[in-house]
């Protein structure tokens, strides 16, 4: 019989600080299954509360309004953690995540995840950072949603990419560029609306340059500048 595919906790950011020895002893605690594209790992409104870990691969977070409309939040990769909320306060999933590609992905149970929290006192503040983060990110969208209109939002939503993407000096590299429709979702706009404003910021702007799946940022104090003056910081 064929045995499931093993990864590491290694590259999971919130174990960073882990002795060896202790890390093993979680991985053990693991369920490890390799999810092909396009899969639901949770589904929003379940009632499990397992925490899930991505040792390889990408997904998303995303939610579908009643007509089927997708709403992504964020993109998951390599090391990141999620469906921590529902094995915190015990409440029903917040979100679904799907796989955008095929992903090994390690699940620990809720209860274990709490024995951890309180015999790891580095991982308890890793957690803590990280939903810390979360929530500065969704404030920052919340707030772009309300005062900030199309063309600005997909400025932010581009400036946000370029600063997560290789940068050089003034110059940034979003290596795999998401689909227009991909970033539609995150702002609350049409896939039309995105391409029209990466065409303007290309051909008149000279501020982008697409490269097949990756888009060069030419200069992301300028991309930044445009963000602030929209914004009034």
């Amino acid at each position: 019989m064929r045995q499931p595919a093993k990864g590491t906790l290694r590259n999971v950011l919130i174990f960073k600080d882990l002795a060896k020895e202790a890390l093993q002893r979680l991985e053990q605690l693991c369920a490890w299954k390799t999810y092909p594209r396009g899969r639901n790992i949770i589904h929003m409104q379940d009632a499990t509360r397992d925490v899930f870990f991505l040792s390889t691969g990408k997904a998303r977070v995303i939610m579908y309004s009643l007509a089927g409309k997708p709403v992504s939040f964020r993109e998951i990769g390599p090391g990141d953690m999620f469906g921590e909320f529902a094995a915190i306060d015990d409440g029903p999933r917040s979100s679904s995540v799907e796989t955008l590609e095929n992903s090994l992905v390690a699940s620990m149970s809720g209860a274990d995840f709490k024995v951890m929290l309180r015999a790891e006192p580095l991982v308890m503040e890793a957690v803590l950072v990280h939903a810390v983060q979360q929530i500065r990110g969704l404030t920052a969208r919340i707030f772009e949603f309300s005062t900030l209109a199309v063309n600005n939002r997909i400025h932010a939503e581009l400036l946000r990419l370029a600063k997560a993407g290789q940068v050089t000096g003034r110059q940034a590299r979003i290596f795999p560029f998401p689909k227009h429709g991909e970033i539609a979702s995150r702002i609350s706009t049409h896939r039309e609306a995105v391409t029209r404003r990466l065409n303007y910021l290309e051909k008149e702007k000279r501020l982008i340059r697409r490269m097949g799946t990756t888009v060069l940022v030419t200069d992301v104090l300028e991309l930044e500048q445009l963000v602030q003056d929209a914004t009034g910081e």
